[in-house]
């Protein structure tokens, strides 16, 4: 089966004319920002079907319906987020005006412009989402884009290629597919802004190949998301919860639990929960339709050698459900639980994305602390127990993304707050105002009173005797 691919001189071709078509058209009215957002609402409602069949067939298994709730209901909420919101976002700012000035009738405000055209490369464990969502805020901006989907999953790509070619004017919202080559390609292009989602490793790319035109960025990346069990959490709540989210797109979302941080004591208590929870949402892995697959041979090879890497430097390994053999003609795989790995381990180094986890005994929490901190600071961090102080002291030594307490992966779902990591795991964010404010230029307007008294109050040239002692009289500490 073969997919389309934009070849690289297109998309400069496109850029170039979709910035154009930008200045051309001159002011956004929140009007055309609404209903540029409605057609991506309508896009997805008409075309949901072939794309949760082309998401399925790219993954090697994927329940449909999960494919709806995660990439089609998520992007919708977004969208009808910023839909619903626009209208107060892109209102003017009055700011304040220094004296004496404010006195005498001068004005100031803060207003939200459109930046022009956005690159957005989304990923492919939600290639609807990741591109999707940061659109939904990019249009409320009033800015034009231009869409990359992942070559992890083509067919996906080529649907929503085709769906926006029948939907939109290129010159408005385009969608280019092509392989690794054109991802190269395309984060060197003068974009107004670009977004990128994916690893740490490719981010390094994205932000040299971007310096080049002096491009803002947003880095939606990862890193190894951790979890603390206080020693006064609910275990089998804490379990559940994990379980839920290593069982959800197996294990390959971004802000997915890496490492669990459990108290020594309560490390077989925990596994045992873990275990159960997990064996009762996905009761078998082999042709069982509600596990999501692990999305390509290449993927499946490195979770499997991170695993394989930690058993043989001694680790305990526990698989859930339990089963004796696993399909290899198939890339579902059960939960694969490794225990207090030596610190060298390729899984303690490395992000999983995957179903694999970390457990690692402490006995002070200020030590699971400690090795948070040794490691780049994550995209998000989740903390289960009912101790408010302990929960303060958590929340204020330590630096992520975002956080979730008493649960994990929730806070991503917040329309009405930021969504970014920080330092490795990305940089700007997008969902909400914030979003908004992401891909606007904040253009301050100083607008002049009627009356300038500078030159009758001696505070031009040339200078009077009072002036220095005057600027000196101002020098004060109060």
């Amino acid at each position: 089966m073969t997919f389309s691919s934009t070849a690289p001189e297109q998309l400069t071709s496109l850029l170039a004319a979709q910035k154009k078509a930008f200045v051309g058209a001159g002011h956004v009215s929140a009007e055309l920002r609404r209903e540029r957002i409605q057609r991506v609402i309508e896009l997805l409602v008409r075309f949901q079907q072939p794309l949760v069949e082309a998401m399925d067939a790219d993954f090697g298994g994927r329940p449909q319906g999960f494919s709806l709730m995660n990439d089609v209901l998520g992007s919708l909420a977004s969208l009808k987020y910023a839909r619903d919101h626009l209208e107060h976002w892109v209102a003017d700012e009055p700011r304040q005006v220094f004296a004496p000035y404010d006195q005498l009738g001068a004005k100031a405000w803060v207003m939200h412009q459109p930046k022009g055209s956005i690159g957005i490369l989304g990923t492919w464990n939600a290639p609807l989402f990741t591109l999707l969502s940061p659109l939904a805020c990019v249009l409320a901006a009033g800015n034009r884009a231009i869409l990359k989907p992942s070559e992890v999953v083509p067919r996906t790509a080529d649907v929503l290629a085709g769906a926006f070619a029948e939907l939109f004017d290129p010159l408005e919202i385009a969608v280019v597919t092509g392989d690794a080559e054109l991802a190269q390609v395309f984060t060197a292009q003068a974009f107004d802004h670009l977004v990128f989602t994916g690893s740490t490793a490719v981010a390094r790319s994205v932000m040299r190949n971007a310096a080049q035109h002096l491009v803002p960025l947003t880095l939606e990346l990862g890193g190894k998301s951790p979890v603390i069990i206080s020693r006064s959490a609910d275990l089998a709540k804490a379990a559940f919860s994990i379980a839920v989210a290593k069982a959800n797109n197996g294990g390959q979302i971004c802000i997915n639990p890496d490492v669990v941080y459990v108290p020594r004591e309560q490390m077989e208590d925990f596994l045992g929960l873990l275990g159960a929870a997990y064996s009762e949402l996905l009761p078998a892995t082999d042709a069982n339709p509600d596990v999501v697959a692990v999305v390509n041979d290449r993927h499946l090879q490195r979770i499997e050698g991170y695993v394989q890497d930690a058993r043989q430097r001694g680790a305990r390994v526990e698989r859930f459900p339990r089963a004796l053999e696993v399909d290899a003609l198939t890339r579902r795989r059960p939960l694969q639980v490794v225990i207090n790995p030596p610190r060298d381990s390729l899984i303690l180094q490395e992000e999983i994305f995957g179903p694999a986890l970390v457990l690692l005994p402490y006995e002070q929490l200020d030590r699971a602390l400690a090795d948070i901190h040794s490691r780049e600071r994550p995209l998000a961090l989740y903390y289960f127990g009912q101790s408010e102080e302990e929960q303060r002291h958590v929340l204020q030594n330590t630096i992520s993304g975002g956080v979730s307490i008493n649960d994990v992966m929730m806070h991503a779902a917040l329309h009405d707050a930021p969504f970014g990591g920080i330092g490795a795991s990305g940089m700007g964010h997008y969902h909400g105002r914030e979003g908004f404010l992401e891909f606007s230029h904040m253009r301050t307007v100083y607008k002049a009173a009627a009356h300038d008294p500078r030159r009758e109050w001696g505070l031009l040239p040339p200078y009077g005797e009072h002036f220095l002692p005057a600027m000196q009289a101002m020098v004060t500490a109060d």
